[in-house]
């Protein structure tokens, strides 16, 4: 489900965990840029979007989110973390040219980011029933593309 990213911004390294309430994602610019927005909405957190860190794709699909203006965005992470049944913490790096798939929804002024879910491939699915969506470099980012 992707618990944890590692990612560079600027000159520094940065671990971000969901639970933080204060956890950001990076997410690409139209202008190549990368702009660190809220992950999600946690219980007891202000505002009116969904209070979860993931999008599910087949939500997206089904409309679910279409009331908050949803925009897919390109996540430029090093790697991510996924807990397995056992609550041991697995890394996985992405290659160069690959990306996180998120969703950025909108109510008002408040803007977050989600991480796109979908079934993992067989071998992942011993680790979690859901696993981020990774997208490559070339692919359009004005649509979630199946």
């Amino acid at each position: 489900m992707c618990g944890g990213v590692y990612f560079q911004h600027g000159e520094d390294v940065l671990r971000i965990f969901y639970p933080n309430p204060k956890a950001v994602l990076p997410v690409l610019t139209s202008e190549g840029g990368i702009k660190l927005i809220a992950w999600g909405r946690r219980q007891k957190q202000p505002g009116n979007l969904p209070m979860t860190g993931w999008a599910r794709l087949d939500s997206i699909y089904a409309g679910r989110w279409d009331k908050y203006f949803p925009t897919p965005v390109k996540m430029p992470v090093l790697s991510f973390m996924e807990k397995d049944l056992e609550g041991i913490s697995h890394w996985y790096d992405l290659q160069k040219g690959q990306y996180i798939q998120g969703l950025l929804a909108k109510e008002g002024n408040e803007r977050r980011v989600y991480v796109v879910t979908i079934e993992p491939e067989l071998e992942d699915a011993q680790i979690h029933s859901r696993w981020p969506r990774v997208v490559q470099k070339g692919e359009k980012s004005r649509h979630f593309i199946t």
